[in-house]
């Protein structure tokens, strides 16, 4: 066959084709994916057979589907389109704009080359028009509209000096003027009172430009320049620190370059500030501040609470690309360095206009990335040109740059409910933007298939080794399951972060105080799935063994694992810092009915040992599954992770995490605090999304000892970050960050001439050979021996502040007494109601209140996103 990568690549969508054509034959209407890989292959078979040429197929590549034929969402979603393939003259390629252009499409067309017969239209009913509402879109916008029913207009560069000017094209081809470029230094050919426009620049957009064709005089407003006021690069007229006692220089050097030079005194009028349509600056920049913006398909909306832009100004927003602001002495200084040796200290990356969901807010902002960490976040440019610029986010000539103008950036995603059973797990889990893995095992044992646990040094030290060249942080912990305190201690000089206990090794009371013990006196976290049989006593009994001690509960509600019927009471316990494994997350029709078999399967059990399936099935109570929606929703459950192929799907972290916050939203509504601070819409939900995110990011991050380096969105931590577009938030990301690094992206064909040509598959990218780019968490104690003998090309880290907080701040003294790590310092879920659970009925109340919600009959990140 002598098939080269990118025909292999191609069969993807040969494959999914077909499958989309097979379910499109039986009255299927197509998501995305679907519709894309079915109108490609068609395009493909169709340059196959020779018969046409680009331009045809642009134009029949958007008569195969109609709206009728695909999710309501598709027609937002699939905007263009683009294949490359084989003609008779070679390989060309082919974009479809808008492939989704009427409502009928063509059946016979959709199903070209797959044997399959055409059936009638019936199966497919005509689309309904309010399904195409804009605010109906994934990802939509809603832009701040102002007492006349109008979005808020933008005003720029307010507070600038601005002059009008009058300029002639006498050259012979066109000239176009870009908005940021000092306009003394254009085009020799353009004539016009240069010494008029010394420290100005265009008053348009930032990005945008003015064309001057052949022969053609226009009027330009300009407006004065910001930052020091220093003109570097263009033609090197004006170099320097605008200055008046400059001008005889300057007009020295316009007439000895022979610049077209208009010395005539410019009469015209001062000109108004430029002031911006909303809903154009959205376009080219991303929302603003109170804007709403929908995630994905959920009911969640948030609003933009806090612009950087517009805190001082618009108009000076750094964007890349053909005539945009970040060219030399533009948006970029000329007078910077990597090192700083010279002038400016640059960054490395630079993210533009993101919108960053964080615990920390809502907010737009860039971000600035410098030797792996965020060195800034604020506004980025170039300070000689622009005001207010942030230390750490000028850039230069050694900065790269990723556009984040109509995107999502979020912290990337800590599962600390890891089994290491298979090492494809990292790439699953960091394609759907988790960062961190941190659990146990040795792979696909029958130890490791049940508990998170990689016994014994020997066992940690391969398995941290065996870990070093996977593309995320890692923490691996012990087993915890010993009354004795060397078989644990010398897990955690090995290099173990922490130590979990599992009833299938014995979560006895004894096991309990001495794994505590142990844990205390090393500063490493205690993981704990507890005794599902009651076997040493109730959960009271477990309780009396932890004590006062921090411990990090696993799948609190119980399915997972823990006493029957009542672990879920743990959440009221201020020591206790709760978590969820996915599966139960949220509570749904089919949510009962797969998880006996998961029991069963996970934990070595028999379907023909009566015992084995009481034990299974004292696990599994729809009234505590729903009742962890409830405690989720309110701040009582902390933490969300996987338990991954033991119970648990590692890419449905994120996913399962927005499911709950979707259906709690639609089955309860706003929560208090958004009903207080947004009044005026019942659509926002800003305190529920900082709840939510804080789930898999922060929370975990401090519960783990790790939040002095991941976590959040912040100035000094390091750059894993993950990248989203809005209309598909929550599902697959667009790109994943690594220490500052592209560690996966959605991309195209490698051999593509553009990097959008299907299938665009999210990839590995470079960062994942580079091991620096991620973590290996460890023990303080083990930390020396590891870096020493390892052998590890990852950055060793330690963790630290597992059992009590770093009280410098709270405690400015010069030996603060240490404050216990406890559920209140969980962001923004360290709620502790008091519980209470039926153990014949499991009917559980919080606070005296039943905890109680109907199972969701359908969810909206689901058959929209996902082809099986």
């Amino acid at each position: 066959m002598h098939l080269i990568p990118r025909e292999l690549d191609k069969l993807t969508i040969a494959h999914l084709g077909l499958l989309a054509q097979r379910r499109l034959s039986r009255g299927i209407r197509l998501n995305h994916a679907e519709a894309a890989a079915l109108i490609s292959s068609v395009l493909h078979e169709l340059i196959r057979d020779g018969h046409y040429a680009v331009a045809d197929l642009m134009s029949l590549g958007r008569s195969i589907l109609g709206r009728r034929h695909v999710l309501p969402s598709v027609w937002f979603t699939l905007r263009q389109l683009q294949v490359e393939g084989t003609f008779p003259t070679g390989t060309y390629l082919v974009t479809v704009q808008h492939p989704i252009a009427g409502e009928e499409g063509d059946l016979a067309k959709a199903l070209y080359g797959s044997g399959l017969p055409v059936p009638p239209s019936d199966p497919f009913p005509s689309s309904d028009p309010a399904d195409y509402d804009e605010e109906k879109a994934p990802g939509a916008i809603v832009l701040l509209k102002g007492k006349d029913g109008k979005p808020v207009p933008i005003t720029l560069n307010e507070g600038r000096n601005r002059r009008c000017l009058e300029v002639t094209n006498c050259g012979s081809r066109p000239i176009q003027v870009g908005s940021h470029y000092h306009f003394i230094e254009t085009n020799p050919k353009l004539l016009f009172n240069r010494i008029h426009s010394y420290g100005y620049r265009l008053d348009k957009p930032a990005g945008a430009s003015v064309r001057f064709e052949p022969g053609e005089k226009k009027v330009v407003n300009l407006v004065e320049i910001g930052g020091h006021k220093i003109i570097q690069g263009g033609n090197w007229i004006a170099p320097g620190k605008v200055d008046p006692g400059n001008i005889k220089e300057i007009e020295d050097r316009l007439r000895s370059k022979g610049f077209c030079y208009d010395d005539k005194p410019v009469t015209l009028p001062v000109p108004e500030p430029c002031v911006m349509e909303r809903e154009k600056y959205c376009e080219m920049f991303g929302p603003t501040e109170g804007d709403l913006v929908r995630l994905g398909l959920t009911n969640l909306w948030v609003e933009v609470e806090r612009d950087y832009r517009k805190t001082k100004y618009y108009g000076d927003e750094c964007n890349f690309g053909g005539g945009k602001t970040i060219r030399d002495g533009m948006g970029q200084t000329s007078n910077g360095s990597s090192g700083g040796e010279k002038g400016y200290t640059c960054a490395d990356t630079v993210i533009t206009n993101a919108l960053i969901i964080d615990h920390s807010g809502i907010f737009k902002a860039d971000i600035g990335i410098k030797d792996g960490k965020i060195s800034g976040i604020g506004r980025a440019g170039n300070p000689d040109t622009m005001n207010d610029i942030d230390d750490g986010i000028i850039i230069g000539a050694n900065t790269d740059v990723i556009a984040g103008e109509n995107k999502i950036v979020t912290a990337g995603g800590i599962d600390t409910h890891i089994h290491f059973l298979d090492p494809g797990q990292v790439m699953e889990g960091l394609c759907n933007g988790l960062t961190t893995f941190l659990g146990g095992g040795t792979g696909p044992s029958t130890g490791s298939n049940a508990t998170t646990c990689t016994p014994g040094p020997e066992n940690i030290k391969r398995m941290i080794q065996a870990c070093d060249d996977l593309p995320v942080n890692i923490g691996i912990t012990g087993k915890g399951n010993n009354s004795f305190a060397e078989g644990l201690e010398e897990q955690i000089l090995a290099g173990a972060v922490g130590l979990k206990i599992h009833e299938d090794w014995g979560a006895t009371p004894a096991v309990i105080r001495q794994c505590l013990a142990v844990c205390d006196k090393y500063d490493v976290q205690c993981m704990i799935h507890t005794d599902t049989m009651n076997e040493s006593g109730f959960v009271d009994q477990t309780l009396e063994a932890i004590g006062d001690r921090v411990i990090h509960t696993y799948h609190t509600e119980g399915a997972g694992g823990g006493h029957a019927p009542d672990i879920i009471r743990v959440v009221e316990h201020s020591n206790v810092l709760p978590a969820s494994t996915n599966p139960t997350r949220p509570y749904t029709l089919n949510t009962v009915d797969e998880h006996l078999d998961m029991v069963m399967v996970a934990h070595h059990l028999s379907k023909e040992i009566s015992e084995d399936v009481s034990f299974a099935e004292s696990r599994i109570r729809a009234e505590t599954i729903a009742a962890e929606d409830v405690l989720h929703d309110k701040g009582a459950i902390s933490i969300m992770s996987s338990d991954s192929q033991a119970m648990g799907r590692v890419g449905e972290v994120i996913l399962r995490t927005w499911h709950t916050a979707h259906k709690m939203n639609e089955q309860e509504g706003q929560l208090p605090e958004d009903r207080e601070k947004y009044p005026h819409d019942v659509r926002v939900n800003n305190y529920r999304v900082k709840r939510y995110v804080s789930k898999y990011t922060i929370n975990p991050a401090i519960a783990q000892g790790m939040s002095h380096l991941i976590g959040s969105v912040e100035t000094g931590k390091v750059a894993d970050l993950v990248i989203w577009s809005p209309s598909s938030f929550g599902t697959k990301p667009l790109q994943v960050l690594k220490s500052g690094m592209i560690a996966v992206s959605l991309g195209g064909d490698p051999n593509g001439s553009i990097p959008t040509i299907e299938p665009m598959i999210m990839r590995p990218q470079f960062a994942t050979h580079v091991p620096r780019t991620s973590i290996m968490f460890v023990s303080q104690a083990s930390k020396e021996k590891v870096e020493k003998e390892y052998g590890l090309k990852k950055t060793i880290e330690a963790v630290k502040h597992c059992r009590t907080v770093d009280t410098k701040q709270i405690q400015p003294t010069p030996k603060p007494d240490p404050v216990p790590l406890s559920k209140k310092h969980m962001k923004h879920n360290s709620e502790m109601p008091k519980m209470e659970v039926d153990p014949e009925t499991f009917t559980v109340r919080a606070d005296g209140e039943v905890c109680d919600v109907a199972p969701a009959t359908a969810l909206p990140l689901t058959q929209d996103y996902y082809i099986f």
